[in-house]
């Protein structure tokens, strides 16, 4: 399983967003956009639709950006994963339509690693990953003499 270019972007504009979510402050496009070198019109593309589905919001003005619709603990990966990519969590459709044993075999074990997949991604939140982040970072720093 790969994640999309689309949806790393996406999760790395959001951990951006997390870091400053204490201040309140909106962030604009272009300093999400510099710090995780992401290009300005992808972003914008991406946070549109993020917006859409209750990730982030926005607010217009001379101080406008966007901000996080909810706390960095409440989003999960799942919750933005499925915005961006329309994750079906589902199980299959109806099983009479299966034409033999051994598809619905096949289908079974795509559901069980399905499930799987979906359980580590609700897991995580955007806090979790920001905490990550700054203890591995933590980790980096070397002191020279």
């Amino acid at each position: 399983m790969e994640i999309s270019c689309k949806s790393e972007y996406a999760i790395l504009a959001l951990l951006e967003m997390a870091t400053y979510y204490e201040s309140g402050e909106p962030m604009q496009i272009r300093q999400i956009a510099a710090h995780q070198n992401i290009p300005d019109r992808y972003l914008e593309q991406l946070l549109a639709t993020l917006r859409r589905g209750g990730i982030v919001k926005s607010q217009r003005g001379s101080k406008g950006g966007y901000l996080l619709a909810r706390e960095p603990w409440k989003i999960s990966v799942f919750d933005i994963l499925e915005c961006l990519e329309g994750l079906d969590i589902k199980p299959g459709e109806d099983d009479t339509n299966r034409t033999s044993i051994d598809s619905a075999i096949v289908e079974e074990i795509w559901q069980e690693a399905r499930q799987a997949a979906n359980a580590v991604l609700h897991k995580y939140s955007l806090q979790d990953l920001c905490e990550q982040r700054d203890s591995r970072k933590q980790l980096d720093i070397m002191y020279y003499i």
